[in-house]
């Protein structure tokens, strides 16, 4: 064998080689691990191989990203002597070997075998899942990558890579957005999504029910008189306040221990007080994380907390339906009689609550409101005209007209949002 046939051969097998690592790398990060597990369970071949590699990702990635690199300069190292060999002129021959070079490698190396590994993942997996698994298994290979990663973060500025490819959470997000837009997954899973990662930055004061919201009960009141309360208002708790301070709260009273009470009463128990029933309330700060919060009271089988503000003044209350409505939704039942919080008037103007978040507003209008001062549009309002609007009172900001429609006391509970065209907005 001649040794232009013997390049020749070198070069092709580097790219036959450089085919298959990119179909490994590939179709290993695409395939769906639930798929994987299910396929396990049906006891397909090979299966289990696969699962244990997909347990460590970076660990057989990091590994063929090395050889694709090694294979790709070789090949290319072994066209350029081919070329040679059958070019005289060698001072143009360079320039054949690597534009040839990159064609053959991003055509049949790259981009072929890649689309074909994304369109049939699962069944490329669980071919090569074998041949990655032994070249893992030859002695010194994975050692040296890690050597390789090291040396990396030492020379990489911050912290280094030390877990291998990540994906970060805007990469999520678009990746929900695009599966929907396919149909790979419904519309409200997205949203879901969407809330999980807002889950996590959003505060206790944006959730809870504020202060003159609260509805409740004191101390020196008849247990009668408090399930007659709880069953006009359809709660299963209560706050239980001071009897001369309704901004203190002594604890909380659970209908389930008022009615077992009165049962026991008409059989002749002695009947406790309503102090004696009531439970130790947990007070949590408006700036705890609703993250945090849920996880404590999941601990401590509490679903409900009084929420105070820096001074130590009762500013609210919070429920765990008010936390899981944060990722599922409004959640309602047979006793909820609240009013939509967003009513359509016309296609530019809206009539929402006072207690409307700001950054949902800003969502439905397509804008961007500021709601780090404030947090709900009645906050907004008040904040903008300086004082607690009138009925009818309005203000003009960022392109959108603001007018209390509806005011009950010092509450601002009605607003009607319009957003205003383009030219109205300038002048405004």
């Amino acid at each position: 064998m001649s040794a232009t046939t013997a390049l020749g051969i070198g070069v092709a097998l580097s790219i036959v080689v450089a085919a298959l690592l990119s179909l490994a790398e590939t179709s290993l990060t695409k395939v769906s691990r639930i798929k994987v597990l299910h396929m396990v369970e049906e006891g397909r071949r090979g299966a289990v191989r696969l699962e244990h590699l997909l347990q460590d990702p970076p660990r057989f990635l990091n590994v063929i990203l090395l050889l694709v690199l090694v294979v790709q300069l070789g090949g290319a190292s072994l066209a350029t002597l081919f070329v040679d060999k059958i070019v005289k002129d060698a001072s143009w021959g360079w320039l054949v070997s690597t534009f040839g070079m990159t064609l053959l490698v991003f055509v049949l190396a790259e981009a072929a075998p890649k689309t074909f590994a994304i369109q049939h993942a699962e069944t490329v997996a669980l071919r090569l899942a074998p041949v990655v698994a032994a070249i893992l298994r030859v002695p010194g290979v994975t050692g040296f990558t890690r050597l390789l990663v090291g040396v990396a973060n030492v020379v990489t500025p911050g912290k280094g890579l030390k877990t291998g490819p990540f994906v970060t959470e805007g990469e999520i997000r678009a990746m929900a957005e695009v599966a929907a837009e396919e149909a790979e997954i419904e519309e409200d899973e997205k949203e879901m999504i969407h809330s999980i990662f807002e889950f996590g930055d959003t505060v206790v004061r944006e959730v809870k029910v504020p202060r003159p919201d609260m509805v409740g009960v004191t101390v020196d009141e008849k247990l009668d008189d408090v399930l007659t309360h709880m069953l006009e208002h359809g709660f299963s708790r209560m706050p239980v306040f001071a009897a001369d301070d309704h901004n203190e709260v002594v604890g909380l009273i659970y209908a389930k221990d008022v009615m077992r009470t009165l049962h026991r009463r008409r059989n002749g128990t002695p009947k406790p007080t309503l102090r004696q029933l009531c439970r130790k309330p947990m007070f949590v700060p408006e700036s705890k994380k609703v993250a945090e919060l849920l996880k404590e009271m999941q601990a401590k089988t509490m679903h409900m907390a009084i929420v105070v503000d820096e001074y130590g003044d009762i500013d609210g209350l919070v429920t765990m339906e008010d936390l899981l409505e944060e990722i599922v939704g409004e959640i309602a039942d047979e006793y909820d009689r609240e009013e939509p919080s967003v009513q359509p008037v016309d296609d530019h103007s809206f009539l929402v609550t006072g207690r409307f978040p700001i950054d949902e507003l800003s969502e439905l209008l397509d804008t961007d409101l500021p709601d780090e001062e404030w947090d709900t549009v009645g906050g907004l309002l008040a904040g903008l005209l300086g004082q607690v609007p009138q009925r009818g009172q309005e203000v003009d900001f960022q392109g959108v007209r603001f007018r209390a429609d509806r005011v009950q006391g010092h509450r601002i509970a009605k607003v009607r949002v319009t957003k205003l065209p383009e030219a109205t907005a300038q002048d405004a």
